[in-house]
């Protein structure tokens, strides 16, 4: 039935016949509206930790540009690449006589038109030193004596340090298989290394690391402010943790079979920061600092969940003011002392005039039940600058390490998860010291580490 009949024509019976029908109506439509309340809202990354790659992923819209306007675009204002600050060679183009008539151009008339360049890699070819190590038998003592080698050409493996740091940042850094990794070796620098003397190699590299990795934890423990988070990580068939310990100078990385708080306590040995930031996992929440953050990235997230559930007095106050107060704090360094006073009484008033509401939803219950015990933690980051307000840090420091999980399906050695964790502490560290990956790798298999690692 799509339109009402007219009623002032219909009989009584017709009209007890259309109210029945409308109320078998009202029961079917009340049916399925108790049938969606119970329903759960799907989880995405928009409203819980689930990675983007799993969420549902829309069509975007519009049309993908065309292969001109794509040719067109140079990306910024101005165009083209920053020249570079030390070219080898300038070659330097002038004109002697006119292209047109012939007469003689004096350089002086002449005016730069343009200045670009042209980029090319020299040949790469492996420097191999020969070792010729003589010896003998004293006439006098008639002991055995060899004669001394240079530091760096010791017996052993063939392949040096440059060889081991190119290797290391390949595998750690990009992920690429030993099988690959002989490949490309051979094919870009000429170097014939099997994946057996690929694996050795890093054997090697991880022993060399172990005295910059012990740089690493004895300055984290000794930070005032700690960032922390877990990501599952495998070890020959089986299910462990990757745990990373950081702030803005240091960064560790750890594989524990645990992840219970014993890893935490093994990490910091008896060290207790001033500040930790974390999420709300049990673990987590028995840190040792003095203070403790909740990362709200976690909360906005479990806001927008209870929003989908149907929660619509406390969860949509409370992501609010979650987000007006990492908007002021993004914005702290321009507010004058007083100003930034005044934000944190109203948002520390308008906290407790949310506690005070009784949301009826399951979800809501749930949130305000979990926001009373840890009120205190919520807002930390207003009366510190020093203390972020989320961990997202934690997890970026954490994505390169699901994605090598990915790609690799896990380790199949101690040793190579325990050298994955050096590596990831050694080039998060340099990050943060504005070192690239590469350059972190050659220096801690050098004597250069020390300087930025204990900076």
């Amino acid at each position: 039935m799509k339109d009402l009949p007219p009623l002032e024509g219909l009989s009584s019976e017709e009209k007890d016949a259309l109210i029945r029908e409308l109320w078998q109506m009202v029961q079917a439509l009340q049916a399925d509206v108790e049938r969606l309340k119970g329903k759960r809202p799907k989880k995405t990354s928009r409203n819980s930790s689930l990675p983007p790659a799993k969420g549902f992923q829309p069509n975007s819209e519009g049309s993908k540009p065309s292969q001109s306007e794509r040719t067109a675009s140079v990306g910024r204002a101005g165009g083209g690449r920053d020249l570079s600050a030390s070219p080898d060679p300038v070659v330097v183009a002038r004109v002697n006589r006119c292209p047109h008539c012939g007469s003689a151009v004096e350089r002086a008339h002449q005016q730069l038109k343009a200045v670009y360049e042209r980029i090319e890699l020299p040949p790469v070819q492996p420097q191999v030193t020969r070792v010729e190590r003589y010896g003998g038998d004293c006439p006098c003592c008639q002991q055995s004596y060899e004669a001394p080698v240079p530091v760096g050409l010791e017996p052993g493996s063939p392949f040096g340090q440059s060889i081991a740091s190119v290797v290391t940042y390949l595998r750690y850094g990009h992920a690429v298989s030993y099988q690959r990794l002989s490949q490309l070796m051979g094919d870009l620098y000429g170097v014939a290394i099997s994946e057996g003397a690929i694996a050795n190699l890093l054997k090697r590299v991880q022993t060399q690391l172990a005295a910059p990795v012990a740089q690493i934890v004895a300055r984290l423990r000794r930070v005032r402010l700690v960032c922390s988070d877990e990501t599952s990580a495998r070890l020959n068939g089986r299910n462990q943790w990757e745990w990373v310990f950081q702030n803005e100078q240091v960064c560790l990385h750890v594989i524990r079979p645990s992840r219970g708080k014993a890893v935490i306590d093994e990490t910091m040995a008896g060290h207790r920061p001033q500040v930790w930031v974390s999420d709300l996992f049990s673990a987590q929440k028995a840190h040792p600092a003095e203070q403790w953050q909740v990362c709200l990235a976690h909360q906005l997230r479990d806001c927008q969940y209870a929003i989908d559930a149907g929660d619509d007095l406390f969860a949509p106050r409370m992501k609010r003011l979650l987000l007006r107060a990492i908007a002021v704090n993004r914005r702290r360094h321009q507010l004058a002392e007083s100003t930034l006073g005044q934000y944190r009484s109203r948002l520390r008033g308008s906290l407790r005039e949310i506690f005070n509401l009784k949301p009826k939803s399951p979800e809501g219950q749930q949130l305000l039940k979990r926001y009373l015990k840890i009120r205190e933690h919520l807002l930390l980051f207003l009366d510190d600058e020093t203390v972020p307000p989320t961990n997202n840090s934690s997890e970026q420091a954490l994505r390169w390490s699901v994605v090598f999980r990915k790609v690799t399906h896990g380790f199949r050695s101690d040793w190579g998860a325990e050298l994955f964790a050096q590596v990831r502490s050694l080039v998060n560290t340099a990050r943060r010291q504005g070192i690239s990956a590469f350059d972190a790798i050659s220096r801690a298999l050098t004597s250069q580490q020390s300087d930025w690692l204990l900076s």
